[in-house]
């Protein structure tokens, strides 16, 4: 045996069709579209759509997997790596941590180890079509290693931290293993 994952992780079922899955409504964001870089950062900035691009775009081939327990496969994600991102804002030496910020409030708090692997990225298209507003369009954080709700859909800034703190799902549950590869599905504490 190769010591290959198995495409799926366990207890995971494969979707027909990319659910929808959200709290409250697809918010409204800055018109036109911007991301803001700062915390932790020598250069607190903000970037539009065309700045993230000219920053150098590289195409992910990941499958995605909810906490729910479905998984969407066969995804080609189209945006600009996080380390191209980290190094146009500069993060300093005693950053560890990262904070995505969505459109209408919502956010999640992520280790920068976790950023900083192969495949993620600021993402605007999956599949070669735009992301639609219910998906996080048009701009969602994409971690594909983690359970899919660390992937901040309506992705309007990164910050970078020096302590951790949790996001907005983070407050609720006492998650400890975000890896979908362990089967961690329902909240420690039930």
């Amino acid at each position: 045996m190769s010591g290959a994952l198995p495409r799926l992780p366990p207890g995971q079922v494969a979707a027909p069709h990319w659910p929808v899955l959200h709290h409250g409504q697809v918010p409204c964001g800055p018109d036109p579209w911007r991301l803001r870089l700062f915390g932790a950062v020598h250069r607190d900035c903000s970037l539009d759509l065309a700045d993230l691009a000219a920053l150098g775009t590289a195409p992910v081939e990941a499958d995605v997997h909810c906490v729910t327990g479905w998984s969407l496969l066969d995804s080609t994600w189209s945006g600009v790596p996080f380390g191209a991102l980290e190094a146009a804002a500069g993060a300093r030496a005693e950053a560890g941590f990262l904070m995505a910020h969505a459109a209408g409030g919502w956010t999640t708090n992520l280790a920068l180890a976790d950023c900083r692997r192969a495949g993620v990225a600021v993402v605007w298209a999956r599949n070669g079509a735009e992301l639609p507003a219910a998906h996080g369009g048009p701009l969602r954080l994409l971690v594909p290693h983690l359970y899919f709700w660390k992937s901040c859909k309506w992705l309007v800034g990164l910050e970078w931290m020096v302590e951790d703190r949790p996001g907005f799902w983070e407050r609720d549950t006492k998650y400890t293993d975000l890896d979908p590869w362990h089967a961690l599905r329902s909240d420690p504490r039930a």
